[in-house]
């Protein structure tokens, strides 16, 4: 199933849980990633993954922008390369410790 930006971003605000069974099917590793930290901060990897599309599109600045359009010029399938990118980017802010 391939989505587009607009898709994504649309389905972070309708249904998060079709979007975290889409990235358990497409990156086994992220989902893992994102149910771990999801867990540790007392939430649900559906809520974690709306929370980094949302995110993302509030506070991720200039630079991160650019490199996402880049990947997406260049990706065969520039949904996955969106939400991977996005939920990338929040789990490395849930690193920094100045999230959650």
């Amino acid at each position: 199933m391939s989505m587009m930006l607009g898709d994504i971003l649309a389905l972070a605000k309708a249904s998060a849980p079709g979007m975290a069974k889409w990235l358990e099917s497409s990156s086994p590793e992220m989902h893992g990633q994102v149910r771990a930290t999801a867990a540790a901060a007392g939430l649900t990897a559906t809520g974690f993954v709306r929370m980094a599309v949302a995110d993302f599109s509030r506070a991720a600045s200039e630079e991160d922008w650019a490199t996402l359009m880049s990947a997406l010029r260049d990706s065969g399938d520039p949904g996955q390369t969106c939400l991977h990118a996005m939920i990338h980017w929040r789990l490395a802010a849930s690193d920094c410790g100045s999230h959650f």
